[in-house]
């Protein structure tokens, strides 16, 4: 059972997935976006329902409506000064998401899982979705290497960063953009409602055993895919959902983290 092809293709995108999702959760960690991470997760059902309608790919969609979502949410920002980022997220975030299902509800010649878009069908990936999942993680992990030294200095401290002369919007705009993508990639595997938490948990699991931001970047994928790889045989075990069971692991070892360390000497 362990080597059927469905199985091992739902574990190398899971795990793929994980990778690439570790080191840019540790950004959003880093810089406090776990609101905005899940405001973007939010909107990719819509961005599926526009995918449908303009009868492209739907993680085309997906990356379309994300971007337009985080283009809103600076413009409202400058627009809207006297209303706070939190509010402003909460906004958007529950709107794109109620839009995105009173959208597939209109398009009633749609028939569409609603709950594995949701929830995640990880052992419904086929060759062609792992084939995409391992293209858009390397090139997210390439964009990434690329951006990593100014964004972490903007991440660190964004006006210091804009007197050394780093490009600070466009740096920052790069990094929205792989959100985008990895949100895309990560939608079959966890779903849109579980999304942020295989993006925040590793990440944070991983801050204690970290003594330098590309160590914990490294912990963190590997932890993710320890997640997924622990939250597929539990699924399998218990019959359980494979998005849900994946996030349970992942709390799970969050959870072991805590535990007090040895002492040593």
């Amino acid at each position: 059972m362990i080597f059927e092809p469905f199985l091992l293709r739902a574990l190398a995108a899971g795990i793929v997935t994980a990778v690439v999702a570790g080191p840019m959760g540790c950004f959003i960690v880093w810089r406090r976006m776990a609101y905005f991470g899940d405001t973007m997760a939010h909107s990719a059902l819509l961005g599926v329902a526009l995918g449908f309608l303009l009868a492209i790919e739907p993680m085309a969609g997906v990356v379309l409506v994300t971007i337009g979502v985080a283009v809103a949410l600076v413009a409202l920002q400058r627009l809207r000064p006297w209303l706070s980022t939190d509010a402003l997220l909460g906004i958007l975030s529950h709107s794109a998401l109620s839009f995105g299902l009173v959208a597939v509800g209109v398009m009633s010649w749609l028939r569409l899982d609603l709950l594995s878009y949701l929830f995640g069908d990880i052992l419904s990936v086929t060759p062609t979705d792992l084939a995409l999942a391992a293209g858009g993680g390397t090139l997210v992990l390439a964009l990434l290497a690329a951006i990593w030294r100014p964004l972490l200095a903007a991440t660190v401290h964004e006006d210091l960063a804009r007197a050394e002369g780093v490009p600070v919007g466009v740096v920052s705009l790069v990094f929205m953009l792989l959100i985008a993508v990895v949100i895309a990639l990560a939608m079959k595997i966890v779903g849109i409602l579980l999304i942020t938490s295989l993006l925040i948990i590793p990440a944070a699991t991983a801050r204690r055993f970290s003594r330098t931001p590309e160590a914990m970047a490294v912990i963190a994928a590997l932890i993710g895919a320890l997640a997924v790889a622990f939250g597929l045989a539990l699924s399998l075990w218990l019959d359980t959902p494979s998005g849900p069971s994946i996030v349970v692991a992942a709390a799970g070892l969050f959870g072991l983290a805590q535990l007090p360390l040895p002492r040593q000497g």
